[in-house]
């Protein structure tokens, strides 16, 4: 990246999700001087803990191969390619600066941001405590750990059951918790975990604490109607109730919703600040697919093109 940082850019994209990459081949196809900075490529796609099954072109194939795909088509075009991690952006007279994590700044007309989200923490005691100990986050980064032992996954929609679908491959058994008393699942997904004979769903619940001596040993849950207390004996807990958006790096630069995901123009995904535009899971939307953040991505670099064409 030798002399990158004294140019002035006509599109910096931060994030190296299936938003951003889009975003960067399609910035690459219009021929606009652009950097992408990421501190690793594939986002939430990493964590997938099955393969992925809906993704057009792809009758099932895992994250991994298909964010190298993703990057493989990426690297065809003259994209400017920074593993780093950016921690601010500001404005200065119409042009962005973006500031990273080893201290570099960089200097650009338009921004994309396409940073995604982190898993949602459930805020109890003993979660914090046990993290490595017995509570996880990502099934395929631990579940080998709870071999032929009980586990329970906090979330009844599709991440926490393709994760009790990853994970009926090596644990003796399953229990899914929810507050809803239904799985929130798609059908499909919920049949094969029904199918794997290892599951038992138990919803209309809120989880308490957690309880262990060295490693967990207890999970303690409410049930809502009763507000009678259970405890169920677990090796192992996976939390999968949804995700943060990390867009504390353009904090006063543009709105959010309740939820922290940035409000943006729904035709041309600019947000409140001109030049500033955002895609994929950072932004506000009931549906996070990967097919949707690669749209975004697309759409976002075609009318960050359509803003420079319009400011010369």
């Amino acid at each position: 990246m030798e002399n990158k940082e004294k140019q002035i850019w006509d599109l910096i994209i931060i994030g190296g999700g299936p938003a951003g990459i889009t975003a960067g081949i399609f910035a690459g196809r219009q021929k606009l001087k652009t950097l992408l900075i990421t501190k690793e490529f594939g986002g939430q796609i990493n964590w997938k803990a099955v393969n992925i099954e809906n993704y057009p072109g792809f009758l099932e194939i895992s994250g991994k191969e298909l964010i190298s795909k993703f990057v493989e088509h990426l690297k065809k075009y003259p994209v400017e390619i920074l593993l780093d991690e950016a921690i601010k952006v500001k404005k200065e007279d119409q042009i962005f600066q973006i500031i990273t994590q080893r201290g570099n700044i960089f200097s650009s007309k338009t921004v994309i941001l396409a940073v995604g989200a982190q898993p949602r923490t459930l805020e109890i005691k003993g979660e914090k405590e046990f993290l490595g100990k017995g509570v996880s986050y990502c099934p395929i980064c631990d579940g080998h750990f709870f071999k032929e032992k009980q586990v329970a996954i906090i979330g009844g929609g599709n991440a926490g059951f393709e994760s009790a679908l990853f994970l009926s491959q090596i644990v003796k058994k399953i229990y899914i918790l929810d507050l809803s008393e239904t799985p929130r699942a798609d059908k499909e997904l919920i049949e094969r975990v029904q199918n794997t004979k290892k599951t038992e769903f138990i919803g209309g619940v809120k989880i308490k604490e957690i309880k262990g001596k060295e490693f967990v040993e207890n999970l303690i849950y409410e049930e809502i109607k009763t507000n009678k207390e259970f405890i169920l004996p677990v090796s192992g807990i996976f939390i999968h109730v949804g995700t943060v958006p990390q867009t504390y790096l353009v904090e006063g630069l543009v709105e959010f919703n309740e939820k922290k995901e940035i409000k943006v123009n729904l035709e041309t995904l600019e947000t409140s600040t001109p030049g500033l535009f955002a895609a994929g899971d950072c932004t506000e939307g009931k549906y996070k697919q990967i097919v949707i953040a690669a749209g975004q991505g697309a759409r976002a670099a075609l009318f960050v093109f359509e803003f420079l064409k319009n400011k010369k």
